[in-house]
């Protein structure tokens, strides 16, 4: 059995950060790799003992490393690294996050990179190397139980001790696990908040003179076509370590619940708009308003159209009526004459592509992004008025088809759409990116829903190419306009969409393929067990992080966005009985069911049915107080969009479910 392990320290006491071999610290191993294939289902099995043959208490960090045949390697730590995090591409910009780079770059880019094990979505190393996935995976904490410090798994419940951490090297040619762990070179809280290397204090593993510690490791060596074999490993270790979300409101309770609350508190009637976030204003008593005014993404469409699918199930007029004001007045107001694109934001009742991303942007001009989303959600009130009010907007259909007429031609050879669009004349100006997934999405959807079939080859065209170039290397970035072309879960969301209807056109079961290979991406940015969180608000109410997915490797922490393809997870399943995908699906619902206020101030802000954007799964995400200094965990505001994207999911498919 080809698989060797490497075993070093880092004391607390010694002077550098350089990590020794165990003998050096006065410590022993012991190990024995048995059982076991290396594949996904059948890992081999090691099992290490380490025991401190000192005469006092020994504290530091230590590390596994598994290396491999280094040739080409893409690294893969769920949520944390994909690929190398894009340390191919130009890194100064303003958005810093961890990238991989050979020899000896700038910050923010290293050879190597260290990360406390709550950082990652599911407790896995893996790296794609030539045909090969290598990998190691672990327990992401350790317990204290019965007075000896354990492994902690769903089964062996015991006292929180002390996180694990993950590691990979570029530079080495190694995937590691690590007892205690480090940050390093860099600790990102987000992207515009990063810390040097921490000494080690708080993060220290420690063995008592003669203690022996037990490690138990997966380790995995198969042949594979592509990075998205690496999901095969994701699917085992999600069974492995799964817990459920905590029980929440039952899903027609947590619509009624986060629907109202956006409709009473965030509406604002003077710009037929909901407001981007709504704060408490604790010295008068009544509340301040952000409104962050925009086309969709975080306002506009993407919180109008889930509105209207809510008010057309509870049954609820006011709510309706408020809804399809909104939509009037984007389809009514938002295009631009010149381009015949619409504008992505609205400030005063004028509208430009002035929104409160402009600065992140290469150049200026109409975004992707905006566009295609909008036309897909204007598409969703049209068929969810059709279909449950009995109510056709011709007009709504005829805005979206002339400008997807536009948006046709501006494909490039590759079958991508572009990130940004000219003013002057809606051509692009700008690719390289996965954001025009959304007018890919929209293109779909028209076709679906009218039945027409003349951009079928595109479809077909620009799916092959969204496929090959991001989905099969597990690298989709670009999406979301505030994070400089970061790898993310956003853009993924608008594929899935895509592909799903595609399938309905043309019952080609390799869609089906393709929308597995999609799921599985936005899966594994997504928990599949519960991190011990230890900041209120959320460590107070045993808030859940699984089910929920992690927004960006530049912007760490769970929101609702995943929420909002809960159909076409449905979609899948009914189509496959895939099991897994089933079981996520039921962990994406619970999730979206538990993580807002079912009453007052439950999250120690607002009203019943409010609910923010942020959830930190790790304390390293945090930056958040609350009014005396203290950490927080979430945000203290009400965020309609943020909202929007569960009621999307609920109500939509579904919903029809449930019947």
């Amino acid at each position: 059995m080809e698989m060797e392990l490497i075993i070093s320290a880092r004391s607390k006491s010694q002077e550098t950060t350089e990590y020794l071999s165990l003998e050096d610290h006065g410590l022993q191993a012991y190990r024995i790799i048995s059982g076991g294939e290396g594949k996904p289902d059948n890992p081999f099995k090691a099992k290490i003992e380490i025991r401190n043959l000192n005469t006092a208490i020994w504290s530091g960090v230590i590390h596994i490393e598994l290396p491999f045949d280094k040739i080409k390697p893409r690294f893969f730590l769920p949520a944390f690294m994909y690929g190398r995090n894009r340390g191919e591409a130009p890194q100064k910009v303003l958005c810093e996050f961890p990238r991989l780079r050979d020899g000896t770059p700038s910050r923010p880019s290293s050879p190597w990179w260290m990360t406390r094990s709550d950082r990652l979505s599911h407790p896995t190393a893996l790296v794609y190397d030539s045909g090969k996935v290598y990998g190691i995976s672990a327990s992401p904490y350790y317990i204290s139980k019965n007075g000896a410090k354990q492994q902690w798994a769903p089964d062996n419940e015991g006292v929180f001790y002390q996180y694990g951490g993950y590691s990979c090297s570029l530079a080495k040619g190694t995937v590691g696990y690590t007892l205690g762990y480090e940050n390093a070179p860099l600790m990102f809280i987000n992207a515009f908040r990063v810390r040097e290397r921490a000494p080690l204090t708080g993060n220290c593993f420690e063995l008592e003179p003669g203690e022996t510690v037990e490690v138990l490791l997966d380790l995995y060596k198969y042949d594979a076509d592509a990075e998205r074999d690496i999901n095969a490993v994701n699917r085992e270790v999600y069974y492995r370590y799964h817990q459920k979300p905590r029980k929440g409101s039952d899903i027609k309770k947590t619509v009624a619940d986060l629907a109202m609350a956006v409709c009473q508190d965030a509406w604002m009637q003077e710009y037929l708009s909901y407001a981007g976030q709504v704060f408490e204003d604790r010295g008068s008593g009544g509340y301040r308003y952000n409104k962050i005014f925009s086309l969709s993404w975080t306002n506009g469409l993407s919180v109008a159209t889930p509105m209207l699918m809510s008010a057309l199930r509870l049954k609820d007029n006011g709510m309706r009526q408020q809804a399809i004001s909104c939509i009037k007045n984007i389809v009514g107001n938002s295009l631009n004459p010149a381009s015949g694109l619409p504008f992505d934001a609205c400030e005063d009742g004028k509208w430009s592509n002035d929104g409160w991303w402009f600065d992140s942007l290469p150049v200026r001009g109409h975004t992707s992004y905006l566009c295609g989303q909008a036309l897909f959600y204007i598409l969703k009130a049209y068929e969810y008025e059709k279909k449950l009010q009995n109510c056709i907007h011709e007009d709504w259909l005829s805005f979206v088809r002339n400008i997807l007429e536009k948006l046709v031609k501006t494909i490039n050879s590759d079958g991508e759409y572009p990130y940004i669009l000219s003013e002057k004349n809606g051509m692009g100006i700008e690719y390289d990116s996965f954001s025009g997934a959304w007018c890919f999405a929209a293109l779909a959807y028209y076709s679906r829903l009218t039945g027409e079939r003349l951009y079928i080859d595109s479809l077909k065209r620009s799916e092959k190419h969204y496929y090959q170039e991001y989905i099969c290397r597990m690298e989709c970035y670009g999406a979301p306009l505030d994070t400089f072309k970061t790898v993310d879960s956003e853009g993924v969301l608008a594929y899935i969409k895509a592909v799903r209807f595609i399938h309905e056109i043309t019952g080609d079961e390799v869609y089906l393929e393709h929308l597995k290979d999609a799921i599985e991406y936005e899966f594994s940015f997504k928990f599949c067990y519960n991190s011990p969180v230890k900041v209120p608000p959320l460590s107070m109410l045993k808030w859940s992080s699984c089910g929920g997915s992690v927004t960006s490797v530049s912007n760490p922490h769970i929101h609702p966005m995943s929420s909002n393809v809960i159909g076409e997870l449905l979609y899948y399943v009914e189509n496959t009985d895939d099991t897994y995908v089933r079981s996520r699906l039921m962990d994406t619902v619970g999730w979206s069911c538990q993580t807002y206020n079912t009453f007052d101030r439950e999250f120690d802000f607002g009203k019943k049915g409010w609910m923010s954007e942020r959830f930190c799964y790790s304390e390293g995400l945090v930056y958040e107080t609350y009014d005396d200094g203290s950490l927080a965990s979430t945000w203290f505001c009400l965020m309609p969009w943020a909202i929007g994207c569960i009621l999307d999911g609920l109500t939509g498919d579904y919903w029809d479910n449930l019947q």
